[in-house]
């Protein structure tokens, strides 16, 4: 059977796969390009993984306290040599991004200490860490502040408004590398160097802390080799490689590591305990396809920002811009266009492909969000998947894939049920 026969069989017209086979045919160099960082990323993963003499005694599972856990302790040292800082913490009683977030921030801040972040508000389920929306335990009943300052028009930092929000208070910076459910560019690490250098500059003493959901491997240097204090993420995106059931990772000096651990823990336990439960070998082996699974994700992000542009849609990234995450949004400006992309990204899935995601009010949300994800792991966005929230512009974001031909296939199918919504008059 010839390859678009294929994909008719998943009710992608003729019309989709040629336009689909044209784009792909134009990135071939992008894809090149890609492939190549993916494989320097991979040699950095293995070369942690030999210095730390990884064994199979390793994968064992430890239950109860988890003391004197050699394969937690082992991962957590290949962390820390991966991501180029004194120490990690990688936890699977991290349970997602915004705890890992949580962890580092409550941690590190004390009563009376202000928290700022220098790139604009940050992403939503962080609102109600921080207590920008009340919510029962946030940063703000323990006496922490918190400022911002918006990033200019042209989406460049505003090192003037930057000087003139650090004082005497400012204990930690934190920088959102991603774009979040905004249009922003994504972050470089080289201009979260920048960032981290100018902070530093007017005050030294101060903690930056990077959020890297959805960065890690894009590029072939981490923020901790450009002076972050901490690098904060979720083991079910990027460095899970779709292989990590659960769980997140801190990885910094060895003060912030060490502080962030009391808090996971409790004060006097700190990182002595937490058993890893038979996980082990997820994790590890999840780290070393990371730069494989992530290099096809970048591919499916590419793909779609150049289908969709192509088509007159805004996207952002635009189709030739340099990429620093694996998020790609596109805007339809009403409603039906999220949904849409949303469901055809559903009906690619190889789980639970006969579910249509609608709209739904999710905890950590300020307005209803849909998602997409027919993931092996719940919740998993190195996964292929889509989600976005119900409101102006009508922006939807898409990622993941741990393969290329599954990313392509989402987005062939996204743009198959965009047509049928009557979104696209022709191609």
């Amino acid at each position: 059977m010839e390859l678009t026969s294929q994909y008719e069989t998943f009710g992608i017209s003729r019309e989709v796969a040629a336009l689909g086979k044209e784009t792909e045919e134009s990135l071939r160099d992008r894809f090149a390009a890609i492939d190549e960082t993916a494989e320097y990323n991979q040699l950095k993963v293995i070369a942690a993984m030999q210095k730390n003499r990884v064994s199979d005694i390793h994968f064992a599972g430890t239950t109860g306290y988890g003391y004197n856990d050699l394969g937690r302790e082992t991962l957590e040292r290949v962390y820390a040599d991966v991501f180029r800082t004194e120490d990690a913490l990688v936890r699977p009683q991290i349970v997602c991004g915004t705890h890992a977030l949580y962890t580092a921030l409550a941690g590190n801040l004390r009563p009376g200490d202000e928290l700022l972040s220098p790139v604009g508000k940050p992403y939503d389920t962080l609102e109600e860490v921080i207590g920008i929306r009340p919510s029962n335990g946030s940063l703000k009943e323990y006496g922490i502040t918190y400022r911002q300052v918006d990033l200019k028009e042209d989406g460049s930092f505003d090192y003037e408004g930057i000087r003139a929000a650090i004082n005497e208070r400012t204990r930690l910076v934190t920088i959102q590398r991603s774009k979040g459910y905004a249009t922003r560019p994504t972050l470089s690490v080289d201009q979260i160097g920048e960032l981290i250098a100018f902070v530093k500059s007017v005050k030294p003493g101060v903690l930056c802390m990077v959020d890297n959901c959805y960065g890690e491997f894009v590029e072939r240097v981490e923020p901790g080799e450009r002076g972050a204090d901490m690098v904060v993420g979720s083991l079910i995106k990027n460095p899970g490689g779709g292989l990590a059931p659960i769980g997140g990772y801190i990885a910094g000096t060895k003060e912030c590591i060490e502080n962030a651990a009391y808090r996971l823990g409790s004060p006097g336990l700190g990182r002595e305990v937490g058993a890893s439960l038979g996980v082990s070998q997820s994790l590890f082996q999840g780290l070393f396809l990371a730069p494989t699974v992530v290099a096809g994700a970048l591919k499916g992000a590419i793909f779609a920002a150049s289908l969709y542009e192509r088509l007159g849609f805004s996207v952002s990234p635009a189709a030739a811009e340099p990429r620093h995450d694996i998020i790609q949004a596109v805007t339809f400006g009403k409603p039906e266009g999220v949904i849409a992309f949303c469901q055809g990204i559903q009906a690619a899935a190889p789980v639970d492909s006969f579910v249509t995601p609608e709209p739904w009010d999710m905890p950590g949300y300020d307005s209803q969000v849909i998602m997409a994800a027919g993931a092996f792991v719940q919740g998993s966005s190195i996964e292929l998947s889509a989600d976005g929230p119900i409101k102006p512009p009508y922006s939807v974001f898409f990622q993941g894939g741990l393969t290329w031909y599954h990313a392509k296939l989402g987005v062939l199918m996204s743009l198959q049920k965009v047509y049928e919504a009557g979104l696209i008059r022709e191609f």
